[in-house]
């Protein structure tokens, strides 16, 4: 099922104009947003079975920590469904946990929802997992909304101590569309420009896939808030000299001493930033954080098809979308997803209970529970 409509921008009280993932009261399934049709069209999608929330999560039909975490938990329940099973719950959870190695949300999503129906008689299991599933879903929401109202505050006193527009570079996506809510990275941004603080995004246009140019502009046009469209390699350049305020990114895991794994491509502006004493502030909401691991080097990282390099997709003339190639052919290509960013690169991470320093330290005093 597909549609072109978009609800009206709303305002700081509405998570967004749009919704990435939703599920009618009573329903036995979810849809989703297919981000791959994006700018193009908004095309929603029908998931009513475990192997089609896997492939969504698989394909990047769904991305986004937060987003996949909790698409992952609604597979389980779909799985649940068909086979309550002590052996049905084990593959279910194995098959979804598979789909994508680097964004801690998947996993622990899904250990989330087998440990509230797994003391349960089969009979019962199914129901369990799909309130457990809204809980994530509306916890996420929570969450956002407190990383917006903790990031407001800095936003705004950089609004308080000069005249203009505060620039906001971001990196990927790290909106409404990676969430089930606000965003992370973008909460900040959607509640500045509500409140009338004067934003511009610096829009990274986030190579190979492209989520930053395709989701993050299109979210930010959504909005209305004002944004500029740069590729990856002139983030140095724009940081020496177009006075960029702060970089505000997502993660997709954060280790136990603060290092931040996020999107290829992050480390980069890290370290440009930190060149330029710009701030690098990074969106954390607390199920993102990984204890368990103790460096970033301890993160798997995600190595994609070497076809995301070797090819582009974009509008066709007569609409749609098509795939060109950019490379000679038999050219070889590597794609990891994801880099790790030291914490001595992150001025600041931005959880739903406050923004502290990127370390263990930091971190314990904000969930001393996660660090015991």
């Amino acid at each position: 099922m597909g549609s072109n409509a978009v609800a009206d921008s709303g305002d700081a009280s509405d998570p967004a104009p749009y919704r990435a993932l939703t599920r009618a009261a009573g329903a036995r399934h979810v849809e989703v947003i297919d981000q791959r049709a994006l700018p193009d069209r908004v095309l929603a999608v029908r998931l009513d079975d475990a192997e089609m929330a896997a492939e969504a999560i698989r394909a990047m039909w769904v991305r986004g920590a937060p987003l996949i975490g909790a698409v992952g938990a609604y597979g389980f329940a779909l799985a649940l469904d068909r086979d309550p099973s002590d052996a049905g719950m084990e593959r279910a959870h194995a098959r979804l946990d598979a789909t994508r190695p680097t964004a801690i949300n998947l996993r622990w999503a899904l250990d989330r929802v087998r440990a509230a129906v797994a003391p349960l008689a089969p009979s019962g299991r199914a129901d369990r997992a799909w309130a457990e599933a809204d809980r994530i879903r509306d916890e996420d929401v929570a969450i956002n909304h407190a990383i917006g109202a903790h990031g407001l505050a800095i936003v705004e006193a950089i609004a308080a101590r000069r005249p203009g527009p505060v620039n906001v570079m971001t990196h990927c996506n790290a909106g409404a569309l990676a969430t089930c809510g606000w965003g992370t990275a973008t909460a900040p941004v959607f509640a500045a420009h509500a409140r009338g603080v004067p934003v511009h995004v610096w829009v990274s246009e986030t190579r190979p896939r492209l989520q930053g140019a395709n989701l993050t502009a299109w979210e930010m046009a959504q909005r209305g808030v004002p944004h500029t469209l740069f590729v990856d390699g002139a983030s140095g350049h724009l940081l020496r000299r177009e006075g960029i305020d702060l970089v505000l990114v997502g993660t997709d895991r954060v280790a136990r001493n603060g290092d931040v794994c996020n999107k290829i491509g992050t480390y980069d502006k890290a370290l440009a930033a930190h060149d330029n004493g710009v701030a690098v502030y990074v969106g954390l909401p607390s199920p993102t954080l990984d204890a368990s691991l103790p460096h970033g080097d301890a993160i798997p990282i995600e190595s994609r098809a070497a076809d995301e390099v070797l090819g582009v997709w974009g509008r066709a003339e007569g609409g749609g979308t098509t795939r060109a190639a950019i490379a000679p052919e038999g050219t070889r290509a590597v794609n990891p997803a994801f880099d790790v960013t030291p914490a001595r690169l992150v001025t600041g991470l931005i959880t739903e209970r406050g923004v502290t320093r990127a370390s263990a330290e930091g971190l314990a005093a904000l969930f001393p529970e996660r660090y015991r």
